[in-house]
């Protein structure tokens, strides 16, 4: 991997913030704020918001790319050694909230990381010394009155993106991955219905930069096609007062897992990342209840007892 790799991913990414706002834009009708930003530490972002949109009560497509002395906590926690290196990191992270209940929030995120050695150190002392580098990324759907059809087609779109890059085989890890990773252990149970995550992807030396980037691609470029059919389905689906409240309380799990579990989510606030940029995934309508359990039989019940399990979705 070269310098000229990692300018390349960075124009792939600028280049996939636009097409994906530009996208959603025509899909709500309503624009985008555009907020650049820079990072006193080094690097910085364009942060895309929409808020009460005509389709979208809130929803985000972030660009940053930053640098700093060291790699935080979050980092270092799972990948020891990484403490004390410099790091580069740049990606495109998204969150979709829609109005509509019966629409489902969607997360994208795909990200490539540099972690190189420490200033001073000597270009000869090993391992210790050779930049490290990783891709991760993937999508996951999270709906509170789900439709079998719209769960089966994001599956099966995240199945196709990652087929050329490891076949079956590959998307199976991938997809289990992804159910392991979006659980709230302390609720035990999925934040949603899954899709596709992975990460560290690189770092090994088992993947090559060319394959890593090529499925960070197909994840990012099959996006929109995976999202927007089904909101497309239920945008006009009528909707109550009920269904807003169920969606509100789901909500809050997502609040939940963003703020205690998700990675990027600790990276940027442990590397001192913009604030406004990294919370703009939290949802502007959120309830929480004591001890609240759906009635048997109803359509909030379904939710669980049907789509809150992993499955084979794609099959």
């Amino acid at each position: 991997m070269s310098a000229a790799d990692g300018r390349v991913v960075r124009q792939y990414l600028l280049d996939l913030q636009t097409r994906i706002v530009s996208a959603l834009e025509r899909f709500d009708g309503d624009c985008f704020r555009e907020d650049a930003w820079n990072r006193p530490a080094g690097g910085g972002g364009i942060t895309r918001v929409i808020e009460d949109g005509r389709f979208f009560e809130r929803g985000g497509v972030n660009f940053s790319h930053v640098t700093g002395a060291g790699m935080p906590a979050s980092a270092t926690a799972h990948r020891p050694e990484l403490a004390g290196r410099r790091f580069e990191a740049m990606g495109v992270s998204l969150v979709l909230h829609p109005r509509n209940p019966y629409c489902p929030t969607v997360h994208m995120n795909v990200r490539f990381f540099i972690a190189m050695p420490a200033d001073g150190a000597d270009a000869g002392a090993g391992a210790g010394a050779v930049p490290i580098w990783w891709f991760g990324g993937g999508m996951d759907l999270t709906p509170y009155y789900p439709f079998d059809e719209d769960v089966r087609f994001f599956h099966r779109a995240c199945r196709t993106a990652v087929l050329p890059y490891g076949g079956q085989t590959e998307y199976r890890r991938l997809k289990d991955w992804c159910d392991r990773y979006f659980f709230l252990k302390h609720r035990n149970e999925p934040r949603g219905v899954g899709g596709l995550f992975f990460d560290d992807l690189g770092a090994d030396g088992k993947t090559s930069f060319d394959d890593g980037f090529g499925l960070v691609r197909n994840v990012g470029d099959t996006f929109l096609d995976a999202y927007l059919p089904i909101a497309e389905r239920r945008r006009d689906l009528p909707y109550g007062e009920r269904e807003r409240d169920f969606q509100a309380y789901r909500r809050g799990r997502y609040v939940e897992f963003n703020l205690v579990f998700d990675r990027g989510t600790l990276f940027g606030l442990q590397s001192g990342g913009r604030t406004e940029s990294i919370l703009m995934s939290l949802p502007p309508v959120v309830k929480w209840r004591y001890d609240w359990r759906p009635e048997p039989g109803s359509a909030e019940a379904r939710l669980y007892d049907e789509f809150l399990t992993p499955r084979d979705w794609a099959d």
